[in-house]
């Protein structure tokens, strides 16, 4: 089977997979876009999609530090 048939002109979606939303920034571990973003992709205008894109690499979907575990947590 052809995969040419499922081929758009259209802007790819940055999702690599790996859709887990961190519970601090709100947003996907994967591709660091939010869940409104995820959701509204397949609905949005290319010009959407591009602004999107171009921010993305400026996200931090999750931080770098640990959070600090069950000490962290007995602090609270």
């Amino acid at each position: 089977m052809s995969k040419d048939v499922w081929k758009r002109d259209e802007i790819q979606s940055p999702c690599i997979n790996i859709c887990v939303i961190h519970p601090e920034t709100r947003l996907c571990t994967g591709c660091a876009r939010s869940i409104d973003e995820i959701t509204a992709w397949s609905k949005m205008s290319d010009d959407e999609r591009l602004q999107v894109m171009s921010d993305l690499p400026n996200r931090e979907a999750a931080p770098k530090t640990r959070r600090g575990g069950r000490a962290a947590r007995l602090k609270r």
